[in-house]
Order: C-alpha cells, then sequence, then structure tokens
C-alpha cells in the first residue's frame, strides 16, 4: 500500500516512459534539452509529465548540465581489501573527471530498507556506485529508487542477460585456474574454505572451483563458509581440518581466509607446502610477505573501480570519455603451493 501511494503521489521517470511509450533515458534526454529526441516523440513525453504532474528532480538537472558534480558510493566494509582498492580507483578517476566523492558505509548486520537508503544520497537524484560484493551491496543496489543514476560493482552474473549498468571481474575463471593449478601439482582434490554469496545463488569463485573439480572428473568435497576475516578463516579452517585430516589442498576465498588456514594449519602441525598447499584470492599486499608467502589471485580492483566510474560518467554524459579495461585476473604462484602431501584427500 505504502508505494502504490508513493507512486500515485510521487511519479517518477519511469511512469512518465511507460505513459508516453519510450525509454526512461529518452525522458531523461527530453527534461535536459538534449537535442537528439524527434519533435513528435518530446512532445509525447511532455504530455505524459503533464498529465502525471511529474516535477523533474532538480537536482538530477544540475548534474546532467554539470553544475553539480558529485556522487555517493556505498559499500558495505571498507576494510575490505577489495572494497578499500575499488573506492581508490573510484574516487582516483572522479577527482580527475571534477567530481567530489561521498562514501556511505553500510551495516553488513542490519536491515536496511528504502527509507534508510534514500537519507544516506547527500542530494536526491545524486549519482551513485554501488560497491555490491556482498548481501549488503546487494540489497543497497535492489533499493535504489529507478530514476537515480547508478551503476555498480558485483560479482559476475550468474545469467547470460547481464544489466549494462554493471561491471565485474571474472572471478570465477580465476577461481577455476587456480583449482587446476592445485589439481596439476599432484593434488587429489581440492577443499574450499569459500566467501558468502552476494545473491542466493553460489559465490561465483566457488563456481569456479567447482568448474575444475567436475572438468577433472574429480568429486568435490563440501566447501566450508568462511565468511571474510582471517578470524572466520582460522575458525573455519580449524574445522575442515579437524574432519578432513587427509586434506592436501585448499583454495581460500580470500587472502584473508587464507591467513586463517596458514594459521590452523600450523596449529595442526601441517607443513606448508609440504603436506597441504594454500591458494588464497585477491593478492592483498601483505600475501606476498607472509611465511610461507601466499599463492593468490591478483584482480585489478582499483581498474574496476575506474571503470564503474566511467561508466556512469557516460550514463551521465554519452560524450565522456571511456576508462582503460581494467587488467584480466591472474594466478600468482609464491611458496604456499606445491606438489601433493601426504593423505588422499
Amino acid at each position: 500500500m505504502t508505494v502504490h501511494m508513493r507512486s500515485v503521489q510521487e511519479p517518477t521517470i519511469r511512469d512518465v516512459a511507460r505513459t508516453a511509450g519510450v525509454s526512461h533515458q529518452t525522458v531523461s534526454r527530453v527534461i535536459n534539452g538534449n537535442e537528439r529526441v524527434a519533435e513528435a516523440t518530446r512532445r509525447r513525453v511532455q504530455a505524459a509529465i503533464g498529465e502525471l504532474g511529474y516535477r523533474p528532480n532538480r537536482a538530477a538537472r544540475e548534474l546532467a548540465g554539470k553544475a553539480v558534480r558529485s556522487l555517493t558510493v556505498l559499500t558495505s566494509d571498507t576494510s575490505l581489501y577489495g572494497n578499500a582498492a575499488a573506492l581508490r580507483g573510484i574516487e582516483e578517476a572522479a577527482r580527475t573527471a571534477g567530481f567530489a566523492v561521498s562514501i556511505s558505509v553500510l551495516d553488513r548486520h542490519a536491515a536496511l530498507d528504502a527509507e534508510e537508503l534514500r537519507a544516506r544520497l547527500v542530494r536526491p537524484g545524486e549519482p551513485v556506485i554501488v560497491i555490491a560484493f556482498d548481501a549488503a551491496g546487494a540489497r543497497a543496489l535492489e533499493l535504489l529508487p529507478p530514476d537515480v543514476p547508478v551503476t555498480a560493482l558485483v560479482e559476475r552474473p550468474p545469467g547470460d542477460d547481464p544489466d549494462p549498468r554493471h561491471v565485474w571481474l571474472d572471478d570465477r575463471l580465476a577461481a577455476t585456474r587456480a583449482t587446476r593449478h592445485l589439481l596439476g601439482l599432484g593434488h587429489p582434490t581440492v577443499h574450499c574454505l569459500a566467501l558468502p554469496s552476494s545473491t542466493a545463488h553460489t559465490a561465483q569463485r566457488t563456481e569456479g572451483w567447482l568448474d575444475a573439480l567436475r572438468e577433472a572428473g574429480v568429486d568435490a568435497p563440501a566447501p566450508v563458509e568462511g565468511g571474510w576475516t582471517p578470524r572466520s578463516g582460522y575458525l573455519a579452517a580449524r574445522g575442515l581440518l579437524e574432519h578432513h585430516p587427509d586434506t592436501t589442498a585448499v583454495l581460500c576465498g580470500n587472502d584473508d581466509l587464507a591467513l586463517g588456514m596458514l594459521r590452523a594449519a600450523r596449529e595442526a602441525g601441517r607443513r606448508v607446502p609440504d603436506e597441504l598447499s594454500v591458494v588464497g584470492f585477491d593478492d592483498t599486499p601483505a600475501s606476498a610477505y607472509l611465511a610461507p608467502a601466499l599463492t593468490t589471485v591478483r584482480l585489478d580492483f582499483e581498474g574496476l573501480g575506474r571503470t564503474c566510474f566511467g561508466l556512469l560518467h557516460r550514463l551521465l554524459d554519452p560524450s565522456a570519455p571511456g576508462q582503460e579495461p581494467c587488467a584480466e585476473p591472474e594466478l600468482i604462484v609464491r611458496e604456499s603451493s606445491g606438489p601433493g602431501g601426504r593423505g588422499n584427500g
């Protein structure tokens, strides 16, 4: 009922588009005086605006005219390496383009509603970038009003029809390659300390791990959800090694989980890599200086942040320059992975 009443009292740009039989991008062009709209279409849109009583948001018009140049980034946790690196990329690209960046940190453990989300935006109608690598970010992306200009960094979509406003790294393929690396070293199977998924689907890094095991004809052990932090990885790794003492290889959903895995292995008397190989994900700055140095997957989060800002900039101004593509994921082989150890997986 609340949604229905808001729709009646406050028609959106999508309502105008439906009434006029055009896309919401066309409505935006008419509102902002873009000349690349046929006159008949312009009249239809203007008639729909009058019929519905739609009032174009002043801040959104100013943004299109470049009088106001700012954006808000929604993210759940700036302490996580991927989020922090993506923020650096966004801020760097935005600063170069003359945009100010506000950051609003979401509570991963608290429920989020549309009213709270609207209150987080510095100005109504201001453009938004969402770092949606986890469920909190994905929820924020769902709740944003349809007339807010938005782009997002997401997990690789599982389907074949992705949203053109979203960008991602192919961490599924990267996880497949990391798992193949371990199988190629002679490990009979590979266990997985998994990240939580941002959606109802299995996390893409976990899917990539499964892809490699299926490809090799190897039965997949049940993945163990490890959370996000070294402590959660440590606790999950203790349980894994206790219940599966013959484990010889583990793919971890990020380098923080791998750090917890290394500690648990040390406490269990499992030498890395002689008896247990460990591979992480993200290539955090500390990973090269652990003992042993961590084999991991390098992901270009900063480049992804720049790409996401570039996509938003072109959404606001089609003449804006494009961004260079971000680097492909790369397996960085160091000391923590080696030939198959003892046991049979």
